[in-house]
């Protein structure tokens, strides 16, 4: 009788605890209404930006049917890194507050390598300098290709609101 009155107690205070525990709020942050996921998410005080990839360096003009130009590496970086801070400042956060980053990196396909100096010159523009000392931890992954023909850098983020 003894242990049994043991487990049930046990058990009353696992299900009190946990049931204290407040919701956890989630909020999301849409694009266009034909875009098919979030630009962000809010749950509590992390934010988890959606993989960002670069606007075109010189858009497309139809009339003389040229097409728009990317740039390279560390200029895909750039730009990808620009719509994160874009996207960051729009909720009151800063650079700074990026605590995980996934860079995805295509294979160039003048040369059918990826290029990792040109992602990390583009990175340290913006990561571990006097102004932003801080550097969030950092996976960089090698793929196939991206979701775009021209696409050689997406970068996703998780930043985290200081209390």
């Amino acid at each position: 009788m003894k242990l049994k009155n043991m487990w049930m107690g046990a058990a009353l205070l696992a299900v009190s605890c946990c049931g204290a525990q407040a919701q956890t709020k989630v909020t999301r942050m849409y694009g266009t209404p034909t875009q098919k996921f979030a630009n962000a998410v809010w749950a509590g005080d992390t934010l988890y930006v959606a993989g960002q990839m670069a606007q075109p360096v010189t858009p497309a003009d139809a009339a003389k049917g040229t097409p728009a130009v990317y740039g390279d590496t560390k200029t895909q970086t750039l730009s990808a890194l620009s719509m994160i801070e874009k996207i960051l400042k729009a909720q009151g956060l800063t650079m700074g507050d990026i605590v995980q980053m996934d860079v995805f990196l295509a294979p160039d396909p003048a040369t059918g390598k990826m290029d990792f100096a040109g992602m990390n010159a583009g990175y340290s523009t913006y990561f571990g300098t006097p102004e932003q000392p801080n550097k969030p931890v950092r996976a960089a992954m090698q793929v196939a290709a991206l979701a775009t023909s021209w696409g050689l850098v997406e970068i996703q983020v998780v930043a985290v609101k200081s209390k």
